[in-house]
Order: structure tokens, then sequence, then C-alpha cells
């Protein structure tokens, strides 16, 4: 997910971002959404430089009700929305959520079809509302 808190709130876009971030959040930590956590998060995540955030992200394995690990499954959704542009590690969070079932909500958008339908924290607080 986006770093938001971490960004120049000066602009109108980030700060709606921040505040529709930390209302999913909150959302979790309160039990009324679930979190679905991969390991191609723990691997970005090692790969953050600043410590602090590193280290706030990381706090967030803890709330997650699935860990997806990779799988030969995982790893063959992913090579898929290779082959329509996605970036690697992009094509592997998508594959994960997928393995994780976490289309059920996030990803709405995904549908048998290959269509892949993205969305920013703003645009997922309208659907959570709906």
């Amino acid at each position: 997910m986006f770093n938001r808190p971490f960004d120049n709130q000066s602009q109108i876009r980030i700060r709606l971002e921040t505040e529709a971030k930390l209302y999913i959040q909150d959302q979790i930590k309160n039990n009324i959404l679930e979190l679905v956590w991969s390991y191609i998060l723990d691997f970005e995540n090692s790969k953050n430089p600043h410590s602090e955030r590193r280290r706030a992200i990381a706090k967030w394995r803890n709330l997650a009700i699935i860990d997806v690990i990779e799988t030969p499954n995982v790893l063959a959704n992913a090579k898929k929305l290779l082959s329509f542009g996605i970036k690697t590690k992009d094509a592997l969070h998508v594959a994960s959520a997928i393995e994780g079932k976490a289309d059920d909500k996030l990803l709405s958008g995904i549908k048998r079809s290959n269509i892949i339908r993205a969305l920013g924290p703003i645009d997922y607080i309208k659907v959570l509302e709906k």
C-alpha cells in the first residue's frame, strides 16, 4: 500500500489517500476488514532503506489472518499477469492476493477474463461504502 503518511501532505490527493489508507488500517485493526500478508511483502519491506518505515510496515504482519507463501500456483498466476505487461513484483502481489482469497473483497475487480481493476485507497473506500 501507499506510504502516504510519510509523503508530502501539501497536495490534496495525497491527503485524501492518506485519510483513506488510515481508514482502511483502522478497519483492519477493528477486525472489520481482514489483512492478507505475503512473502513478497516481506521481501519488499526487507529492502526498504528506511528502518522506521520498515519497522512500521512489519508490525502489520501480526494483524494478518492469512500469510501467503510462494507456491507453484502463485507463480503461475504471476506469470499470467506478466503477459499483460504487469511488472514482476506487482504480479507477485496480485497473485499472492488471489492465493490468499483477498479477491473476495479487495480484488473484486479481478475477473476470470484476466481483466484487473486496481483501486487506490479512495476508490476502495467508495467500494466499501456500496
